[in-house]
């Protein structure tokens, strides 16, 4: 079973179902995985899923994440949280938008910090405990599956600046101190719901958006490999092998 974001579900991977508007890859890593293991896969991830969608129906047409969970169900993935209090949008659109207020400084820390808290670290906090919740309720639906949560890869860094990630040159530290909170989030509330954290961030060194062998999109689509800001197939691959891992752990 698989729930999440569109981390997960990966659109514009080839090939991409883009039913009922979640765009899921059928070589995105829940895919790839179930291949792997000769499981029947349940795949419910979807792009723009926020933690809360696992109870409610996020979309017209597709029901609540939690609810294809099953007593007999013996694999979970949840890939949650990126998007939670607009933090993901916020850091790849918002602080790219503000770059050309001041292209040599660091807008969007100064916006974010603003009144002296960081707001999207403060959100952060709050989606590591709102995941712990939910993570602790996938346990529940389903008392017997090994819960496995999966963490974002390292999408930024800072010193890494180019074009395809068009942040202010102050920027960049920032939006990799926020990327890392993010993972250190999932990773917390993993930990504190007492399930396997399997780690992107980590494998992923090296591997952002401005490096020589990116894992994840800039910010240009590219229709026939992935969505601006979201995952490359190499990315997909990879974090399979981690979630086969884990799972065989």
């Amino acid at each position: 079973m698989a729930l999440g974001d569109s981390y997960s579900a990966a659109p514009l991977v080839p090939v991409t179902d883009v039913a009922q508007g979640c765009f899921r890859s059928s070589a995105n890593y829940p895919s790839l995985v179930a291949e792997a293991l000769g499981a029947e896969l349940d795949d419910r991830s979807c792009g723009g899923a926020r933690t809360e969608d696992l109870t409610r129906s996020q979309l017209a047409g597709v029901p609540p994440q939690a609810r294809a969970l099953q007593p007999d169900t013996q694999l979970v993935t949840v890939g949650l949280g990126g998007n939670d209090g607009g933090v993901f949008s916020s850091l790849v659109n918002r602080c790219s938008a503000l770059a050309r207020q001041d292209p040599e400084g660091s807008p969007c820390e100064t916006t974010m910090t603003a009144g002296g808290t960081d707001r999207l670290l403060t959100t952060l906090q709050a989606t590591r405990a709102r995941l712990t919740t939910a993570l602790r309720e996938v346990e529940r639906r389903s008392p017997d599956a090994r819960v496995l949560a999966v963490g974002y890869p390292q999408i930024v860094r800072a010193g890494s600046p180019c074009p395809e990630l068009p942040l202010a040159a102050g920027d960049y530290a920032y939006a990799e101190r926020v990327n890392r909170a993010l993972t250190d989030a999932v990773r917390g509330a993993a930990r504190a719901a007492g399930v396997t954290y399997v780690d992107v961030w980590a494998a992923s060194r090296g591997h952002d958006i401005c490096s020589d062998q990116p894992w994840v999109n800039g910010s240009v689509t590219d229709q026939s490999a992935a969505a601006a800001y979201h995952p490359f197939a190499v990315e997909q691959r990879a974090v399979a092998k981690l979630v086969l891992a884990a799972a065989r752990g």
